[in-house]
């Protein structure tokens, strides 16, 4: 089975599509792939589909949901190798109290993103900046938009979809501290003019945007960066800036480049990062305290 969560939905066995066209059962399956090879309790399912106040019924047309999926799963099933070997109830499988999605050692993007995000975070860890930045794109190549841009989702997907962007979020932020350590100031700062103005309150993005500025020669720029956000954060939270983008913009502000590098030893680099296959993590720079938007 070939699942991908980053960006639309899409589910294929034998390289069928069983992606459902109907809203609800692309919900199900939807939270089904992200715990594949997992149970996922009835309970789950019904408060994804219906939230607090399911109808009477809800037993019944998620069971009829199920179904719908084992028919388009056994479709692609008997186009398949092991035709006949393999039933679509082996792999939508019905277990006390819930479903599993078995996918039978398949490929999963989120999973795979989890893996090379891991070794960009190993590469970070053993300054190997190169590496790093090298593997983290790789991670963030397997995005090709919003997670499960095309899913209506209710409190449970809705709280994987934060999970994975936020994973997203500090893969980004992460491969951009590797450039910067690479030099790479004047390459980023399209990339970085588009970030700060998609994610508003978020601390390291524009403290990474100060730097690439200043290094770049455009102080003036920078300080302007700084000013931005400081309104922002406080007619929008009520918040002053962190300490940390305080002496970011002072150490600018001096002229002292040297102070202005922003980035932090590899131990405080790990404490920030998603744990190895878990995208749970909010995004946070290496050099400063991020408050995403």
């Amino acid at each position: 089975m070939h699942i991908e969560v980053l960006g639309a939905l899409t589910v294929h066995e034998n390289g069928i599509s069983i992606t459902p066209t109907a809203p609800k059962p692309r919900q199900v399956l939807a939270l089904l792939a992200l715990h594949a090879d997992q149970v996922v309790s009835t309970a789950a399912l019904t408060e994804e589909l219906w939230g607090e106040n399911p109808p009477r019924s809800a037993r019944t047309t998620l069971q009829t949901y199920v179904l719908q999926l084992r028919d388009l799963i056994g479709e692609a099933l008997a186009r398949g190798a092991d035709a006949g070997t393999v039933t679509a109830k082996d792999v939508l499988v019905t277990l006390p109290g819930g479903y599993r999605l078995d996918t039978r050692g398949g490929h999963l993007d989120f999973r795979e993103f989890d893996r090379r995000a891991g070794a960009g975070y190993r590469a970070m860890d053993a300054e190997d900046y190169s590496g790093a930045a090298k593997r983290l794109r790789e991670a963030l190549s397997l995005w090709t938009g919003g997670a499960l841009a095309d899913v209506q989702a209710g409190a449970q997907l809705a709280l994987e979809v934060r999970r994975l962007e936020e994973a997203r979020l500090c893969a980004l932020d992460q491969r951009i501290e590797a450039d910067l350590r690479l030099g790479r100031h004047r390459e980023l700062l399209s990339e970085l003019t588009v970030l700060v103005n998609q994610y508003r309150m978020h601390e390291s993005l524009h403290g990474q945007f100060m730097i690439a500025l200043h290094r770049s020669g455009r102080r003036g720029e920078a300080l302007s960066v700084y000013q931005r956000l400081h309104t922002t954060l406080v007619q929008e939270l009520g918040l002053e800036p962190s300490p940390a983008l305080v002496r970011l913009h002072r150490s600018i502000l001096t002229a002292h480049p040297e102070t202005a590098t922003g980035v932090a030893a590899p131990a405080e680099v790990q404490a920030r990062r998603p744990a190895p296959g878990v995208t749970r993590a909010p995004a946070r720079g290496s050099h400063l305290t991020a408050r995403a938007s």
